[in-house]
This record gives structure tokens, sequence and C-alpha cells, in this order.
């Protein structure tokens, strides 16, 4: 299977082999901040299986693990597509709302639970 993800104006995109390793959804107030919403949601492909395209720029922050975050977002409208965490460097993290499916694998974990806004339901 073959999944194309991209940013709002469609100029960075990822193209994404296969089924994720995982899908993720994240309640840190990072993720709260980057996505304009109560939590991020990550899809994990194995590195070989992502193939990016555009221009992209980078923001790296540290992750909550202490090891690093590379973000790649478009420069022209500020979506973030993937991004890279140093402490799985096999994997790289696609937002799932960039594949724009309803039909995409919901999320098997959820993280920093401690972070949930209390209307959000728990998975």
């Amino acid at each position: 299977m073959t999944r194309l993800a991209t940013c709002a104006c469609g100029q960075l995109r990822a193209t994404c082999q296969g089924e994720p390793a995982t899908v993720a959804l994240c309640h840190c107030l990072e993720c709260q901040k980057r996505t304009g919403s109560t939590y991020g949601v990550a899809a994990f492909f194995s590195r070989a299986d992502v193939e990016p395209q555009g221009e992209a720029r980078q923001y790296t922050r540290p992750g909550d693990s202490g090891s690093s975050v590379v973000f790649h977002f478009c420069p022209n409208c500020g979506s973030s597509v993937y991004w890279e965490p140093a402490r799985m460097p096999d994997l790289v993290a696609v937002a799932v709302g960039a594949f724009a499916d309803p039909d995409f694998p919901a999320p098997s974990v959820a993280v920093h639970k401690q972070r949930r806004h209390g209307w959000v339901a728990d998975i």
C-alpha cells in the first residue's frame, strides 16, 4: 500500500509504503502547541519506507525523552508533515492528519496522558 501525506498547500509531501509500525496519540504540551489542537497523532514508518518530496524547513527541539526531534514543515503554509525522533533512528513519524484519510488506522497507544484535556476521550 502507498499513502501520500501532504502539507496544506501540497508543496511538501511524504510518500509512505506499507503499513505504519505503530500509530500513536500524544498529549504532551509540545504536540499541543505544534498542532494547535489538544494532541498530535503520528504514524511511525520505517525510514526506508518514507520518501519526502518538496522543500522543507526544519525545527529541532528536545523531546520529553531528552533526545532531539527534528520537525520538517512547509515554508509556504507552515504545516508540519513529518519528523525524526533521535531516540528512534530507524523510524520517521508522519502526521496522520496530513494523509487526509478518514480510513487511516486508529492510534493503538496514547502517551503523556497526564497532559490529556479532561474532555478528550481516553484510548
